[in-house]
Parts: C-alpha cells; structure tokens; sequence
C-alpha cells in the first residue's frame, strides 16, 4: 500500500513518492513526469492526458482543460452527451494519475497528499478532496502548493536559516507565501493569491494583441480556429522563455495572419497582468503576522520561466529572484518530502512544517437591534498559524430572546452576505432581558482544513458541528480524531454622506489586517449608533471623527511597500551551485 504525493495543476499534473531518502517523481505511461490536465471524449470514451491535449484542437467542442480554476463551482463541462462538473473532470486526472503510478510502483496507491493553490477556499478545497474520493484515494492531507515548495527549497538548499517569498505561478492561479525557515522549522508567515490568474492569462492577452494587430474578430473565429490561436500563443510564450523572438502564424477564414513577438513587446501585452501580480505580492507582506525581511524570492511554478515575468521581479526587487531549472517540479518535489514527513522517515521526522489559514473564519453578529445588515464576527483571522483555537462570548440582543443562531462564513467581506456561508448553529437559551443571557462559540481549525465549530449556551446546552462541504463525507473516525486533537488547543437609514464613509470602510475591511478590521468594525458602529441617537450633534461629531479615521486607514493600507528594501541587497541566500 503506496502512499503519493499529487501536484493537481490547472495545466499539468504531477505525482511524487518518498522511497530510501529520495524524492522520486513518478513516470506516466509515455514515460513524462508531466500529465496534462485534460479530459476528452471520443470514440473509444474519456481519454485523459497527452491523448486528451490533442483534442483541444481537432475536437474542441468534446475538450475539457484548466476546470481546475473552477473547483467548487457548479460550473458544469458538456463532453459527448454528459455534462461533468470541474471535480468530476479532476477525478478522472488523479485517477489516470494513481493507475500510472501503481504501475510504476508495482503495489496498490491507497492515500495521496494533493497540492492546492493556498488561496482555495473551502469549497474549492472540500471539490478537490471529493475528486481524490471519486477517485477511489483517500486524501486526509491537503498541503498548500507554495508551502510545498518552500519545503522543497529548504531541504534541497541546505537548510539555510532565513526568510524566502515563494511565488507560485501556474497555468491559472498565482500565490504567494512568505515562508520563514530556522533549524528545522518550516513556517508559512503569510500568504495571499488569486485563483484566476496564471499562465492561461498571458496565452489570453496574446492571442486578443493578435486579433488586434491583425484586425480580425475573435468572435468570428470557428472553435478550431481559436484553439489553433491559444496554441500559437502559449508555443510563443514558451518560445520567449528562452529566445528573442517568436512567431505566431494563424490561417483563418481562407486568410495568413502573422505576429512577430518580442520580450520587450510582451512585457507591454502583460502590463495589467504584472501589476495585478504586483498587488497579490503587496498583499502578501501585509497579511504576514509579523514584518517579515526577506532574504530571497523564489519563483516556481509552470509559468515561472516566463522571461518578462522574472526581469519584472528583478526590477522590482532590484535584485535577480531566484529560478530552478526545472519550476514546474518543485511543488510536485516539495510534496514528495511531506510524504516522507508523514511516513516518519528518520532524516524527515525532526522537520516541522506549520501552515496557515488563508481566509478568515467567523460568525454573523449584529452590534445591536438597530443594524440593518449583519456583519462578519471574525473568530480566526486570516494568517492565523494552524491549528489554531479560538472563543468568544455572545449575548442575547433582545427581550424574551429563545435562541441564539449563528451562522458560519469565510471570507473577508465585512458584510456577510458577500463571504462564503459554511453553515450554522442554533442554541436555546432562557427568555430574560436583552444582554442576560449568553453562548460561547468555539472554532477549531486543524492542519488538514477542517473547520469544528461549539456553542455552549449559559443553559448548559451543547451544539458541536463539522464544518465540510455536504457533498464531502468523512468518516466518523477522521471527524473525531481531528475534534479530540483540538479541544486540547482551547486556549440604517442613513444620509449619502455617512453612507458613503460607511461604505468606504466596507471596502477597506478585505485589505485590513485583524487589528485594523477591528478598528473598521469600530468605525461602522459608531457611524451606525449616530444614528440611532437621533442628535445631530453627535452625528457631526462621529461624522468628522471617524473620516479622520478613515484616512488614517487608507493611508497605512494602501501604502505601497518599498520592494526594494524588502530584500537584502548584495546578498545570496542559496548556495551557488544547485
């Protein structure tokens, strides 16, 4: 009974054993590390794979590629006569991806560790353990893709103590971690990401200046003729990776159209791309829980050897990022030593990796009976180290209240009607006067992204709640073991003007960090509250206090940090030879 490691891409995907000390990537059946992420119907049924890749161009229509970025979703993919959700397509990938590898292995594949970008939400991440479950694996272990690769980094460069910025850029999400390393700890100190921005992009913006300089209509394009246009971008963007010059060359509508392609042209064509990939970046630094000063960025993932993307970091660091030979392997490898963690192999067990959450997690809550909307009670910030434990007490709002419900949600909206509702809990309690009665709420998050929430009402009554996506069964036994492991961690109506002030903290909340959401909260309460009072006095008065406030904020958010004094300069912080 094997147990692998799955780097589940949006382009290609990958597999890794731990075997006598060594990580091991695993072969397919054409003997390529690299399988691609795409699902095809044809005559003899669902092909995956290079066998599958093909048919992007000469059966579009019965093709399936990067679902990946669509986890979670309902988006559905109409192949031959069925429709087939992105999980269902990603189960035929592991699947595909197990077979080659017991083959390899000659013994059963049982378990797998499978990689996700760090910015998946829960129901991304519960899709991508129900495709491993579709699949016929168990996946207890989900392990974020840029942590993966830090801990490949770490033990393939000798250990180094230090700080490194990991950016994982892959066919269709980019993330970023700030990774600190001491002795053998391994520490996620913050991350951020967007899980519609990768390497497809670039093939995107491409193939859109190509129907601009040539001025024709991507619309008009048959199906053929656009999957035709996205390959001649994506083999020109590979092209540059390691050339001056590439040409793309599309026949269409009975019609030559070409495209000479520059490093210097593409780095025009990708402006906004780089900018965006710039914000993630900012965000990252301002998510980590304490300021970091990073030592090296690494750069990897399968889009990582774009050339205008390195010379664009190196600008902006103002010094060379770091790029191994072979990026699009790293998470893969870096997934093959977290397997020999989880085997308790003699040169891995000392290693502790600790990760982090990268959504917030709480519960509705409402300052008082006049709040028009509900607003998000955060109860585990994001960035928080995992496993983490957290408590708060709640009090009734009104008299003869009954029952106290709570409902969970992610995100960081500060309204929850934007977050991700995860589900909800209610608790009796005795009818009394407003503000008597009470219940404590109790988060629980574990390593392996199951969220158990508690509430206690003062009447003694008890509600307890696995918090997983209902199309995602766990045993009873991984429910209990992972609830045994963490009890013991317990540690209005306004004018435009306020409206307007009020909003503009709403908008603020998602870039702030947990003591600064609590400031905004602050803020929108006494707004809220001014109200309320019915003074105009008191409502000028908060009124003008609060702007204060306000731009005291933005400025310290929205100010931009100063890359270049981020990193040590005229320093190297791996060894030289790799």
């Amino acid at each position: 009974m094997a147990l692998i490691g799955i780097d589940l891409g949006t382009t290609n995907s990958l597999a890794c054993v731990y075997q006598k000390g060594e990580m091991i990537l695993i072969p397919n059946q054409l003997k390529k590390y690299q399988t691609p992420s795409v699902v095809s119907f044809t005559e003899r049924g669902l092909v995956v794979g290079e066998a599958a890749k093909g048919n992007l161009i000469l059966s579009p229509e019965n093709t399936a590629s990067s679902f990946k970025t669509f986890m979670g979703t309902n988006k559905v993919y109409s192949l031959g006569k069925q429709d087939f959700l992105p999980e269902e397509l990603s189960a035929f990938v592991i699947k595909q991806i197990v077979s080659d590898a017991e083959t390899f292995l000659n013994e059963p594949v049982t378990e797998a560790i499978i990689s996700v970008p760090a910015y998946f939400n829960d129901s991304q991440r519960c899709a991508t353990k129900l495709a491993a479950e579709m699949a016929g694996v168990h996946v207890e272990r989900l392990i974020n893709e840029p942590s993966a690769a830090a801990l490949y980094y770490q033990m393939t460069y000798g250990k180094k103590d230090g700080c490194i910025m990991v950016i994982d850029f892959g066919g269709g999400t980019l993330d970023v971690s700030i990774v600190e390393c001491f002795e053998n700890i391994v520490e996620i100190i913050g991350i951020a990401g967007d899980n519609h921005l990768g390497g497809n992009d670039v093939d995107n913006e491409i193939a859109m200046f190509f129907c601009r300089q040539n001025n024709i209509s991507l619309d008009n394009l048959s199906d053929e003729e656009k999957a035709i246009l996205y390959k001649q971008a994506e083999n020109a963007k590979i092209t540059l990776s390691s050339n001056d010059i590439a040409t793309m060359v599309l026949f269409a509508q009975n019609k030559e159209y070409r495209l000479i392609l520059t490093n210097q042209l593409m780095a025009e064509i990708c402006d906004d791309l780089l900018k965006r990939i710039k914000k993630i970046i900012n965000q990252a630094v301002k998510n980590c829980s304490r300021r970091p000063v990073v030592d090296d960025v690494v750069l990897v993932g399968g889009s990582a050897q774009l050339k205008v993307l390195q010379n664009y970091l190196s600008d902006l660091f103002g010094r060379q990022v770091h790029v191994s030979p072979n990026p699009e392997k790293a998470i893969a490898l870096g997934i093959g030593v977290y397997v020999g963690i989880k085997l308790r192999d003699e040169e891995m067990q000392d290693i502790v990796m600790t990760d982090v959450c990268p959504f917030s997690l709480g519960v509705g809550a409402r300052h008082s009976t006049q709040d028009q909307t509900v607003y998000m009670e955060t109860m585990i910030p994001r960035s928080s180290m995992l496993p983490c434990a957290k408590e708060k007490m709640f009090y009734t709002l009104y008299d003869g209240q009954t029952a106290l419900n709570f409902k969970i949600y992610q995100g960081e909206q500060y309204y929850v009607e934007n977050n991700l509702e995860l589900g909800e809990i209610t608790v009796s309690v005795i009818p009394d006067k407003a503000g008597n009665q009470w219940a404590k709420v109790t988060f629980m998050y574990d390593i392996n992204g199951i969220l158990y929430v508690s509430v206690q009402s003062c009447t003694g009554e008890i509600k307890e709640k696995e918090i997983v996506n209902e199309k995602l069964h766990l045993s009873q036994e991984e429910l209990e073991k992972s609830k045994e492991k963490l009890t013991t961690m317990i540690q209005s109506q306004l004018n435009l003007d306020e409206n307007e002030l009020i909003q503009r903290f709403v908008y603020l909340y998602q870039f702030a960090s947990p003591m600064e959401k609590q400031q905004i909260g602050f803020a929108v309460s006494n707004l809220e509250n001014a109200y309320v009072s019915g003074s105009p006095i008191v409502r000028k008065k908060t009124y003008e206090n609060m702007k204060g406030l306000l731009k005291e904020l933005e400025y310290h958010i929205f100010q931009e940090i100063n890359f270049k004094d981020l990193l040590y300069q005229d320093h190297e912080f791996w060894d030289e030879e790799e």
